[in-house]
């Protein structure tokens, strides 16, 4: 018999558990004894239906599949009462999504725009038969962008559907202002995803406050069984817009958000995630890519050509498995390859004019002075490896992983130009190069690379 060592079979234990979790959340059962049951955990991505115009039924199914090919179950249409075109696409969604089986959708009310209790109560009914359309507890699943101003309407929308199942973005109120309408809602949406003003980072301590006052015992018709109201936490990879039309120019720092607020979510395990956005590029916070230019609205494509965000899903199934399966740590997936990806701005945040951009919404501050001039990396591996990253001709660094997840920044300036190549386990993906020649002023966007390079 060969003798095993005390970690050999501490490395195989783990590793068999690691394997039945993945399992478990496969088929929708936990490995933590207190909580083997069957998982409702979801993961959604914002969608913006105003910029889809001339979409076609094949738009919507190539973004469906490639959502669902990184794990997420479904979107979360936001929805403008103005937009022309908000019953065909609507309509095209909930089919393509029909068609595709095991993907989910349900209506974002946006109420930066005037609704009716009827144009509400219509959306509902027309869709929430649909295979397609989000249920929980039996109802279908609602939420917003904003509208606390409305919320003595529900009561109305709920007698007129039959049943709702209402988790509204009241981001306005905070936690303790959502606390003091429980009897309304059935849960709470925190569009609480991007540090402050003036702060590099963000902490889950929003969080934790959404999930104390959700638990607060407040009886009405309208909550959810037991009273135990659900909490969805927001997740995005970036923030940065410039749209004076709108009186919109600020950055949030995003340097390491993307890693930093999936670690939160593996903290604070909540009921749900919405990622914030699957395509608003007008605030750079798009992980799928616009693949005609009327997508993006007027004086983003500045901003937004050249800057791909795609490689930002590459690390979600990871993340996301390791969510429904109630981990607190990013675990590679055993069918899956190693992956790194990297964001970086393409000049330094002084090579040319801020542009006024301040750093954070409501800023006090440039973001000129707050945006670190980094490529940030994230890779997920099975094993300990090695990740190299060279700018320009410069010398390699290279980075030692471990097991599960990892995070690095690499600094640049003025004097360390040139593309950035990103390689791992022997592939190397080369992207845009880091240059000083502002036309204008300074891009705050990132581009996002990955390797192994997308296929």
């Amino acid at each position: 018999m060969v003798p095993y060592s005390r970690k050999t079979w501490r490395d195989f234990i783990d590793s068999t558990r690691d394997a039945i979790a993945e399992l478990g959340a496969e088929i929708g059962i936990s490995d933590e004894p207190e909580r083997r049951v069957k998982c409702d955990k979801m993961v959604f991505a914002h969608y913006m239906l105003g910029l889809t115009l001339n979409h076609t039924a094949r738009d919507w199914e190539d973004e469906i599949r490639a959502a669902k090919e990184c794990g997420i179950d479904g979107f979360a249409l936001n929805t403008g009462s103005q937009d022309h075109w908000l019953d065909e696409q609507l309509t095209l969604a909930y089919q393509a999504a029909e068609r595709a089986g095991g993907f989910v959708l349900f209506i974002s009310f946006d109420f930066a725009f005037e609704w009716t209790v009827q144009q509400v109560v219509d959306l509902i009914n027309r869709f929430k038969y649909s295979p397609a359309q989000c249920v929980v507890d039996g109802r279908p699943f609602v939420s917003t962008f904003e509208g606390p101003q409305w919320a003595e309407n529900w009561p109305l929308v709920r007698q007129a559907t039959g049943g709702i199942f209402l988790v509204p973005d009241w981001a306005s109120l905070g936690p303790h202002g959502v606390a003091q309408k429980l009897d309304i809602i059935d849960g709470a949406f925190s569009w609480d995803a991007w540090p402050k003003g003036c702060n590099h980072k963000m902490g889950p301590d929003e969080d934790h406050r959404y999930l104390q006052a959700l638990q607060i015992e407040k009886p009405g018709i309208f909550g959810t069984p037991n009273n135990k109201h659900k909490y969805m936490m927001g997740v995005s990879p970036y923030f940065y817009t410039n749209l004076p039309q709108w009186n919109k120019n600020w950055y949030c720092s995003s340097e390491s958000l993307w890693y930093d607020r999936w670690q939160q979510i593996l903290e604070v395990q909540p009921d749900f995630v919405e990622i914030i956005t699957w395509n608003d590029y007008g605030e750079s916070s798009y992980i799928y890519d616009p693949h005609r230019d009327d997508q993006v609205v007027p004086g983003a494509d500045a901003y937004v050509k050249g800057h791909s965000h795609d490689a930002y899903r590459a690390i979600l199934p990871h993340f996301i498995q390791a969510y429904k399966a109630g981990k607190t740590k990013a675990k590679p997936r055993e069918h899956l390859e190693d992956v790194a990806i990297a964001w970086y701005r393409r000049t330094p945040a002084s090579a040319g004019h801020h542009g006024e951009t301040v750093w954070g919404q409501g800023g006090d501050a440039l973001a000129a002075h707050g945006a670190k001039d980094v490529i940030s990396v994230v890779a997920i591996t099975k094993e300990e490896n090695t990740v190299t990253v060279t700018l320009g001709d410069g010398k390699p660094r290279e980075f030692q992983t471990a097991r599960g997840s990892s995070y690095f920044e690499i600094p640049f300036d003025e004097n360390t130009l040139g593309p950035v190549r990103l390689r791992l386990n022997g592939q190397v993906t080369e992207g845009p190069d880091i240059h000083c020649n502002c036309e204008d002023k300074v891009n705050f966007n990132a581009v996002v690379i990955q390797v192994p390079a997308r296929r």
